[in-house]
């Protein structure tokens, strides 16, 4: 499987590096223990990518994941919605979720 971006995602993401000078580098996406439900996505502009990260690429963007958060997000969407919030994760892995979406328990 994969982690896939929708093209919302990747055009908020191209405006996102114009915007704040950061083009060329890559969205990291990863998962830290903690909120209501267990884990909690992170998402950020890097410059980095590590030896062990997994790499994928859409509309030109690319996202790395880290071993160990791939565990939990493999399979992955990532899309973004202005009206309905910013980013959105559609995690087929997660079997409960808070209210908020952004923790889940895998």
């Amino acid at each position: 499987m994969a982690i896939t971006m929708t093209s919302a995602a990747t055009s908020q993401v191209r405006h996102m590096m114009a915007s704040n000078d950061v083009k060329g580098r890559v969205v990291r996406l990863g998962v830290t223990a903690g909120g209501c439900s267990g884990y909690s996505y992170v998402l950020d502009i890097v410059e980095t990518i590590h030896p062990n990260d997994r790499v994928f690429e859409a509309a030109g963007v690319r996202l790395v994941c880290d071993p160990r958060s791939y565990l939990y997000v493999n399979g992955t969407e990532l899309d973004f919605d202005a009206l309905g919030g910013g980013f959105k994760f559609n995690n087929p892995n997660v079997k409960r979720s808070c209210g908020c979406g952004t923790s889940f328990a895998a």
